[in-house]
């Protein structure tokens, strides 16, 4: 990493926590590296991450609207750039005393899995989440309108995203991946993937809808979604180019204590619009999607949780899949040390279908309420090349970052 990047580093940490308080808005400085420990043939470069990083966070209230506008301002080593990355850049009005409507830039969320997501259909950036950025960053934001209606049993979300933002899909550029059309991994030196990108008109905007209350005890929630695939998971053997199709989701969840802990249980019905048959072999299928979860404090300031995930294709075998289903089973554990100040977990995702596995070890050490200094890995783990995490076995990396708050 540039020596000017950690020089603005080591500076902003000696300004220490009184420059800090007289500062009008929150935010951080953060230097960030992570290199592959295995070999990867498609490249000579082991570096993925290698960057400088500045978040100032600015709320601003006036009378009925509240405005927050937060950004990163970014130098990233591996590519030789800076960049400015708006997360947030809205406001929010309550034109009625059940309403609010938030527009403009924002990181929209919701569901109940943990690094799995069913109905929670808003884009992600898988790029950064495989190379060792903080996990704020697996969420993209988008450019939409939320409404939000409070009720005295039931509240309402709709979610309008008017122009089309396509998921940080792995495209090469710093992951290497399968391509199942060469019969070999593509990386850097590679040609990139180019999909064809929706028009940028209203047609092909999403929206989402989210109704949800508490019954029984039970956090539920209905959900429902019109848009596109994030990936682009299609293929026009006409123009040579893949493409995001269309996609309709429904679904609904629960969530609710259960025998001294929290279970949950939520479920998806994906509906392919362009290929409703399921006849189209370059189009994704149909699909079911279920997750269950349960986790459970298994000692004071340890936590560890269980999730088991179903993908099920809906006409198979019609376009020749491999398996009609696609099981995961995750476990995540969590423990404070040290008065809190020492954090370590284990993310591990497992698919006894596919024979494949992916292990995310973190470990997280509050120096003071200021610093933190986070390390890492991503480990990919498989029996063959052209599974979901096999195919990024050659990708296995340690990462390091500290963080200065303020």
């Amino acid at each position: 990493m540039r020596k000017g990047i950690w020089i603005a580093l080591l500076a902003a940490l000696a300004a220490g926590p009184t420059a800090a308080q007289e500062l009008p808005f929150h935010g951080f400085v953060e230097a960030a590296a992570a290199s592959r420990v295995a070999n990867d043939d498609t490249t000579a470069d082991d570096m993925l991450l290698e960057e400088a990083r500045f978040q100032v966070d600015l709320i601003h209230e006036v009378d009925a609207a509240t405005m927050e506008f937060r950004a990163d301002f970014l130098h990233d080593g591996v590519v030789g750039e800076s960049q400015l990355d708006v997360r947030e850049a809205n406001i929010v009005l309550t034109p009625l005393e059940s309403l609010d409507l938030k527009i403009g830039r924002q990181v929209l969320t919701w569901g109940t899995g943990d690094l799995i997501f069913l109905n929670d259909l808003f884009p992600k950036d898988w790029q950064s989440f495989f190379i060792g950025r903080d996990d704020e960053y697996l969420k993209k934001p988008s450019d939409a309108v939320r409404a939000s209606w409070y009720g005295e049993a039931l509240n309402l979300d709709v979610a309008w995203m008017p122009v089309f933002e396509a998921d940080g899909f792995i495209s090469g550029e710093r992951i290497s991946y399968w391509n199942p059309l060469a019969g070999r991994r593509f990386g850097p030196d590679d040609p990139a993937i180019d999909p064809d990108n929706p028009d940028r008109s209203l047609g092909n905007g999403s929206v989402a809808a989210r109704l949800y209350g508490t019954l029984g005890g039970w956090e539920t929630a209905l959900y429902a979604y019109r848009g596109h695939w994030g990936q682009p998971k299609g293929f026009d053997p006409a123009a040579d180019r893949a493409y995001f199709p269309r996609l309709e989701a429904w679904g609904a969840s629960a969530r609710g204590a259960v025998l001294g802990g929290i279970a949950a249980t939520e479920f998806a019905w994906y509906r392919s619009l362009d290929d409703r048959g399921g006849n189209d072999p370059a189009i994704p299928n149909s699909q079911l999607r279920w997750l269950g979860s349960f986790s459970h404090e298994i000692a004071r300031d340890q936590t560890l949780g269980l999730q088991a995930y179903l993908e099920r294709a809906v006409q198979y075998p019609d376009v020749g899949l491999t398996d009609q289903n696609r099981w995961w089973l995750t476990a995540r554990y969590t423990g404070l040390f040290l008065q809190q100040n020492l954090t370590l977990s284990l993310f591990a995702f497992y698919s006894p279908t596919e024979d494949d596995a992916y292990l995310r070890p973190k470990m997280g050490y509050k120096v003071s309420d200021e610093v933190l200094v986070t390390l890492g890995g991503n480990v990919f783990l498989g029996a063959h090349d052209d599974t979901f995490f096999g195919q990024f076995e050659d990708n296995t990396n340690v990462y390091a970052r500290v963080r200065y708050s303020f």
